[in-house]
Formats: structure tokens, sequence, C-alpha cells
């Protein structure tokens, strides 16, 4: 249990030692963020935030331009978007700056919740961290016609969806967070590939990311007819 608790703070994910001396360091609720960065011969260092979750969740938010709008990468997307030469090994080529030196994130600790929970999963249409995958969807809005992600990590996550993709007049202004409005511009087509699939950054739809119910994504209050039969189901 008190590992639990300790598991629960970003400032207790890590020791100290774990922590010296890396670059951008922040700590939040169950994360920790640090500056971190991709080199490509041709086009340079490309650098971002990292944020490492206690789940083993990791999320890279690009900053290799001041108008890019990469965020909620995977250090694999994230490796392929900086246009690193020898790609789909981000382990290596992803780095963070220790003592003022790019140290790959295979040689630090902040791969120790990833490399955990990638054992837990063994080969399942599981997550990292040990749950069913989820990969993102997209609903429209039936205002402005633009396509939105959504983001089904979580019960809540997977409930905002389930209810959006239900009603005909969803718009824009009715996510509870990202604050998008239909002003804002759809994401890129290159950016839409790339939907969370454990097994490969561009994934279009595998055992590995689409789930076909779970405990997570349906609902026993829903009476729709895709929750209706796995409540029956589960209840047999």
């Amino acid at each position: 249990m008190e590992n639990e608790v300790e598991r629960e703070s970003g400032s207790m994910i890590f020791s100290e030692e774990e922590l010296i001396e890396v670059s951008g360091l922040k700590k939040g609720i169950d994360f920790i963020e640090v500056t971190c960065g991709c080199t490509s011969h041709r086009y340079g260092d490309a650098v971002g935030r990292l944020r490492v979750f206690s789940n083993g969740d990791l999320e890279i938010t690009c900053e290799c331009t001041p108008g890019c709008n990469e965020d909620k990468l995977t250090p694999a997307a994230f490796e392929k978007h900086s246009g690193r030469e020898t790609a789909r090994k981000w382990k290596n080529n992803v780095w963070v700056i220790v003592n003022g030196e790019k140290v790959s994130l295979s040689k630090t600790a902040l791969l120790k919740y990833y490399n955990q929970a990638s054992k837990n999963a063994n080969g399942t249409n599981r997550s990292l961290n040990g749950r069913v995958c989820h990969r993102d969807e997209f609903v429209r809005c039936s205002s402005c016609n633009k396509e939105r992600r959504f983001r089904l990590r979580t019960k809540e996550e997977c409930r905002i969806h389930h209810d959006a993709l239900a009603d005909v007049n969803w718009k824009c202004s009715d996510l509870p967070y990202d604050r998008i409005t239909c002003d804002d511009d759809e994401e890129r087509a290159s950016r839409r590939v790339y939907r969370g699939c454990t097994r490969s950054p561009t994934c279009k739809g595998c055992t590995s990311c689409v789930c076909f119910g779970c405990e997570i994504c349906r609902f026993g209050d829903c009476s729709c007819q895709t929750c209706t039969d796995f409540t029956r189901n589960a209840k047999a």
C-alpha cells in the first residue's frame, strides 16, 4: 500500500538519485516531465517535453519549431517526426539531458515503469499499463464538419467519446477538455495516423488497439445496443 501511495505522487515516482542533473525536470501528480530530444543528421535536434507516468505511459510534446502542434506523441512517433534516419530504435535515439550531456533513454532510469508494464502486457491486447488498450478515435463536428480526436485511456474518456458518438448534433464546443472551438484547425492527415497503438505508431487497427467491449468502454446505464449486449454477456 505504501508503494502505491508513493507512486501516485510525481515527486515520489523516482528517487532524487535517479533524477539528479536531469534537465527541465517538472513534477506532477502522477508523472514527471523532462526535456528530451532526438537528433537527425539531416535536420539536427528536435527538442520536446517527455512525460513519464507511473503506469508506464510515455508522452512527448514536440517543440521542434515554434509553430509545431505535435503533442501526446509516443516516443516512436516523436522519433519519426524528428526525421531520424535510423528510426524504430527510439530507446536509443530519444535522449534526455543529464549533467549537460545527451543521454539515451535506455541508459536512464526513466524507462523502469515502461519496461515493467511491457512485461505485464505480455503480448496480449492490453496496453503498457496492463489494461485493455483503446486507440484514439475521431468524431466529426456537426457544425464545422472537422474531425476531433478523443483519447480513450480511462473510463471517463471512453464515456465522453461514447456520448459524443451517440449525439448526432455533437459540436467542438461540447468537448470538456482541450477547449477546442470550430475555429481551430483540424489535425493534419499526417498526424491523424498516430492513434496510440502500442504495437505500431501508425497502426490502422489490430487486436492490440481495437477493443470489442470491456469494463472501461461499456456502460451499464446506457441503453445502446453495444452496451446492452456487453452487459448481457457479462452477466451470462
